[in-house]
């Protein structure tokens, strides 16, 4: 018989010939997620006038970034998390409203392990602890409302101005974004290291980064001494305000304590495990 392997001229070694890699397309789904401000920014954010803002899908990645102890101890692991999933780079997620910057987290936690979301959670009444589902894909939109109101008007620069019902000074103050909340954060962290009291989110604290202007003074001393004098009714007025002037996400559902018969609606807590889920 003739070898047909030296007629050709080819030798077979045994070897398979190499299979070509295919080519495989690695696409991470976006959505899109209503901003409670309906885009009430400055003129010269990006998000100006934008109802919507468009977001990646939570991926391994995302979930490295969550549970990184280096981002969890200094506080930055959403902060990153936001700027991961945000499809826009010119986006700054610190210059974001808190109630937008929240409204990312919740659907990104819901695109990512689905709307259920089961937690542990106190009774207001007895203490005694009971698992809750809340379902985020009911969120309630609220929006800001200042209409009708007469001691209460937006500034053309996107802030507001109220006239304190017992000083009688008039105030200029704007809603508060997530860097005003990372610098409160910082200054409960450096407080505790220093062994000096004080909370992270003190009224105080919170008015002087929300105040811009006190009768049209914007010198950051003059705003700070008012602060710190300021008086209760004062205070309460101010604090009604910045309610009425917020934009938020609000998930809530009907809670009833098993062991002491207590009833009322309960927020979502968005605590340490709103990213694991047990399941």
């Amino acid at each position: 018989m003739r070898n047909n392997q030296d007629r050709f001229g080819a030798k077979h070694d045994g070897a398979e010939a190499p299979v070509e890699a295919p080519q495989l397309k690695f696409v991470t789904p976006t959505e899109f997620v209503t901003l409670p401000s309906r885009g009430a920014y400055p003129q010269n954010h990006p998000l100006h006038g934008k109802e919507t803002i468009e977001i990646f899908y939570m991926t391994a990645k995302d979930e490295d970034i969550l549970s990184s102890q280096a981002l969890l101890k200094k506080g930055l692991a959403i902060e990153r998390f936001i700027e991961n999933i945000i499809v826009d780079k010119l986006i700054d997620p610190g210059s974001m409203y808190s109630g937008d910057r929240n409204a990312i987290v919740i659907a990104a936690r819901s695109s990512g392990y689905g709307n259920a979301y089961e937690t542990e959670v106190s009774c207001p009444s007895c203490s005694a602890k009971s698992k809750q589902i809340f379902d985020l894909d009911q969120p309630t939109i609220l929006t800001s409302d200042i209409e009708g109101e007469e001691n209460l008007s937006k500034t053309d620069d996107g802030c507001f101005e109220t006239k304190m019902p017992v000083s009688g000074y008039t105030v200029k103050f704007r809603l508060l974004t997530g860097r005003d909340e990372m610098a409160l954060v910082k200054s409960q962290l450096n407080k505790k290291k220093t062994k000096i009291p004080g909370l992270s989110k003190t009224v105080t604290g919170q008015f002087k980064k929300m105040i811009v202007a006190v009768e049209s003074y914007p010198n950051r001393e003059i705003i700070n001494q008012f602060v710190d004098t300021m008086l209760a009714s004062d205070s309460h007025h101010l604090k009604k305000c910045y309610r009425m002037t917020e934009s938020n996400v609000e998930i809530k559902t009907h809670f009833e304590c098993q062991s002491c018969g207590h009833e009322q609606e309960l927020e979502v807590p968005l605590n340490a495990d709103f990213f694991w889920p047990n399941s």
